[in-house]
This record gives C-alpha cells, sequence and structure tokens, in this order.
C-alpha cells in the first residue's frame, strides 16, 4: 500500500511542482525517475490495477496543477502504461524483465511527449530525466536479480 500511496502523491506532486515552479525543471525531472519505479512497484503489487491508480494520480493533479501540466502528464502516462499493458500482457520472460523492457519502451516516449506537450524539452531537463528514470528501473531490476539469486541458493 505504500507504494500506492507514494506513486500517486508522486505524481501529484511533480505535476504541481511543474506548475508552480517550472523554473526548476531539472530538479522535477530528476524525481520523475522516481515515479516509474514506484508505478512499476504498484503494477507489480496490483497488476493492471496501476492503471485506476494513475487515473486517481491524474485527477488530483488536474485539480492542484495546471491543467496543460495535467493534461500532458495524463498523455505521456496512457501511451507508457498502454506500452507497459503490452510488455506485461505480452512477454512471458520473468518480471525483473518485463520491468525493464517495458521501461526501455515507455520511458523516452513518456519523457519526450511530457515535455513536448509543456515547451520544457531542452537537452539537460531530456537527459536529467532519461538518466534518472532509466537509473531507478536498473535499480529495481539489480534488486530484483539479487532476490531471485538470494533465493535460488536457499532452496
Amino acid at each position: 500500500m505504500i507504494f500506492l500511496i507514494a506513486y500517486i502523491g508522486s505524481v501529484v506532486l511533480i505535476n504541481f511542482a511543474f506548475s508552480t515552479a517550472p523554473h526548476l525543471d531539472i530538479i522535477w525531472s530528476a524525481w520523475g525517475g522516481l515515479v516509474f519505479v514506484l508505478r512499476d512497484m504498484v503494477q507489480t503489487r496490483f497488476g493492471h490495477g496501476a492503471i485506476v491508480a494513475m487515473l486517481a494520480a491524474l485527477v488530483l493533479s488536474y485539480v492542484t496543477s495546471d491543467p496543460s501540466i495535467a493534461l500532458a502528464s495524463a498523455t505521456a502516462f496512457a501511451i507508457s502504461e498502454c506500452i507497459d499493458w503490452l510488455v506485461f500482457s505480452v512477454t512471458k520472460r520473468p518480471l525483473r524483465d518485463r520491468l525493464w523492457i517495458s521501461s526501455a519502451l515507455s520511458i523516452p516516449l513518456d519523457t519526450f511527449i511530457f515535455f513536448g506537450m509543456i515547451d520544457l524539452m531542452t537537452p539537460p531537463v531530456i537527459i536529467t530525466a532519461l538518466v534518472s528514470k532509466f537509473a531507478g528501473v536498473t535499480a529495481v531490476w539489480l534488486i530484483m536479480a539479487w532476490r531471485e539469486r538470494k533465493q535460488a541458493v536457499a532452496s
């Protein structure tokens, strides 16, 4: 449940932050990496119910943030969630691989769509967003791989 609350809260807070302090775009784009990790954790625990969490976060974002930021966020999330859904539904690979594959496909699209729609697509922001998101998902992948190896040794 903690990941669900953290995920929804982070989406709302990041959208609010972009609305109120867009000049700190590098900070907010780095924070975006956390959202992808949290989304993966929510998806791991709740499956495609993560879409309901995304919708709740976007409704709250629309109420608390600039509507154009909320729309950009909704559009980017919708596309990345569709990619995640396809990867999680079609691919029969281990969970950690599905997380990384879905992120490798969805992170660049999400990043370019969001920052393109809010007119903040600058190299520093794009690089920061991509690096933080890929670092986060790679950390989750490594933790999951370590846990699987630990369980294999124990059994």
